[in-house]
C-alpha cells in the first residue's frame, strides 16, 4: 500500500483518535494506519480546570504530537476537508485524497467562540477567561487571585459540550479560593447556566448544591450567555421564564469565566457521515455507523447520548476497536458500550465528586463507594492518577479499567 492507501484510516489526532489507533495495533500489530491531524501538538485537556485554579502545571498538558501517536502507526499532519463514503475515500487539504478499508472519526467538535457575540475580541483580556483554552487557563488562576472584591460570573452554554462539568469546576475551585483567603464575602459569585438543572444525573443536584449553598452562589438555570463588552465588562443573558419566554438582561462583571457554545466540526456537519444535528450518526452500542459499516465514531464527534469526556473516550475506543476488527474479520461484532461517561466534579480544594454515569443517568461507578459524596481520594486520582494513567496507558493501549458494564 502506497501512503495515500491504508487498511485503517483514523480522522483526528486527540484523546480518542490516538487511544484507538494503540487499541487497534495491540490488537493487530500488522495492521497499516495513517491518523490525519492538522495539528503539531497534543493536549491533556482535563487538567485544564486545575491550571485555572494553580493546582497544576500547564506546560505539563502538552506533549508534541510525536509523543502521542503509536509507534508504527502514519502521521498525516493535514486536515480532512470531505469525506466520500461511496468510494472509502477522505479528502485532506495538503496530502490529496486517502484511501480507506476502514475509517475511524474521532474528529472531535468545534468551540465556538464566535457564537457570542464581542467574545473573542476580549478574551484573555479586561477580567474575561476560559478554561477551555491552553492559552487562557492561567489567566483565570491570575484573575481569581487578584480579585478581591466584586462580581465573578460563571456560564454554561447549552448542551452538548465536552465534560460538562467543567464550567461548574471553575466555580467551585475560585470560590474555595476565595474562601480560603477570607475573600468570598466581598465577592458575589454567579452562576448562569442554559440547563434547567443544575447538573443532568439527579442523584448529583442534591450534593452540589450544598456547595452553590456553601459558596452563596447566585445560582441562575436556564440563562444563556449571548453578548461580551469586556471594556464595559458588562455580559447579556438570555433568560428563559418557566413559560418559555426569553427576556434579555445585563450584568456587570469584575471577572467573567466562559464556557463557550459547542458544535459539530463543519466537514463533519457537512458530510454524508453526519446526523440532522451534525454529529456522526453511529449506533450508541455498537460505535459503528448506521449507514456504512466500514466507518465507526469514537469521542466528542459522535451522536451518542453519553457525556462527551476523556473517560468516555477511553472506554469508546476499547469497543470500537473490537468491534472494528470483528467486521473487518466477517465476524458479529462483540462489544457493546454502556454509555459510560465520568465527571470528577472539583467541589473544593483536596475533595472531589467523581459522578461517574451511563446511558439514561445510570449510576456506574468503578469503585465501591458511594459517589455522591465528595473524597479526598478522588482528588488525588484527578490530580496525580489520570494524567499518567492517560499518558502512560490510553495512548498506550493498556486499558486498565477500561471495560464498561455492558462490553460483550
Amino acid at each position: 500500500m502506497s501512503n495515500t492507501s491504508f487498511e485503517v484510516v483514523i480522522v483526528g489526532g486527540g484523546s480518542a483518535g490516538c487511544a484507538i489507533a494503540a487499541s487497534l495495533k495491540k490488537r493487530a500489530p500488522s495492521l497499516k494506519i495513517a491518523i490525519i491531524e492538522p495539528s503539531a501538538q497534543h493536549y491533556y485537556q482535563p487538567a485544564w480546570t486545575l491550571v485555572g485554579a494553580g493546582e497544576f502545571d500547564a506546560n505539563k498538558t502538552v506533549r508534541p504530537m510525536t509523543q502521542a501517536i503509536p509507534d508504527g502507526v502514519t502521521w498525516l499532519q493535514t486536515a480532512v476537508t470531505a469525506f466520500n463514503p461511496a468510494e472509502k475515500q477522505v479528502t485532506t487539504a495538503t496530502s490529496g485524497t486517502i484511501q480507506y478499508a476502514q475509517l475511524v472519526v474521532a474528529a472531535g467538535l468545534k468551540l465556538n467562540w464566535e457564537g457570542i457575540k464581542g467574545l473573542t475580541e476580549t478574551l484573555g483580556q479586561h477580567g474575561v477567561t476560559s478554561n477551555y483554552r491552553f492559552d487562557l487557563a492561567p489567566y483565570t488562576w491570575k484573575l481569581v487571585q487578584e480579585l478581591q472584591s466584586g462580581v465573578a460570573i460563571f456560564t454554561q452554554p447549552p448542551m452538548p459540550i465536552k465534560c460538562a462539568g467543567a464550567p461548574q469546576k471553575a466555580l467551585y475551585l475560585s470560590c474555595a479560593e476565595w474562601l480560603g483567603k477570607g475573600r468570598l464575602g466581598n465577592i458575589k459569585a454567579s452562576f448562569y447556566t442554559s440547563t434547567p438543572a443544575l447538573f443532568g444525573v439527579k442523584e448529583y443536584v442534591e450534593p452540589l448544591m450544598q456547595y452553590i449553598r456553601r459558596y452563596q452562589v447566585d445560582l441562575n438555570l436556564n440563562s444563556t450567555l449571548v453578548e461580551v463588552d469586556g471594556p464595559a465588562k458588562t455580559a447579556w443573558f438570555n433568560v428563559k421564564d418557566a413559560d418559555g419566554n426569553v427576556n434579555r438582561i445585563s450584568k456587570s462583571f469584575d471577572l467573567l469565566h466562559v464556557v463557550p457554545p459547542q458544535t459539530p466540526l463543519d466537514f463533519v456537519k457537512q458530510s454524508p457521515l453526519a446526523n440532522a444535528d451534525g454529529w456522526v450518526e453511529v449506533d450508541q452500542h455498537s460505535l459503528q455507523h448506521v449507514k456504512y459499516p466500514e466507518i465507526f465514531g469514537v469521542g466528542d464527534c459522535t451522536n451518542t447520548p453519553n457525556a462527551k469526556t476523556a473517560a468516555a473516550a477511553r472506554k469508546q475506543v476499547v469497543i470500537a476497536a473490537e468491534n472494528l476488527l470483528a467486521q473487518r474479520a466477517g465476524q458479529p461484532l462483540p462489544s457493546r458500550y454502556d454509555g459510560y461517561g465520568s465527571c470528577p466534579l472539583t467541589v473544593e480544594k483536596g475533595k472531589i465528586i467523581l459522578a461517574e454515569f451511563g446511558y439514561g443517568g445510570k449510576i456506574v461507578p468503578t469503585f465501591p463507594w458511594d459517589s455522591t459524596k465528595p473524597r479526598r481520594s478522588a482528588w488525588w486520582l484527578k490530580k496525580y492518577v489520570l494524567p499518567w494513567l492517560y499518558w502512560n496507558l490510553m495512548l498506550k493501549g493498556r486499558e486498565w479499567l477500561a471495560r464498561c458494564g455492558a462490553c460483550g
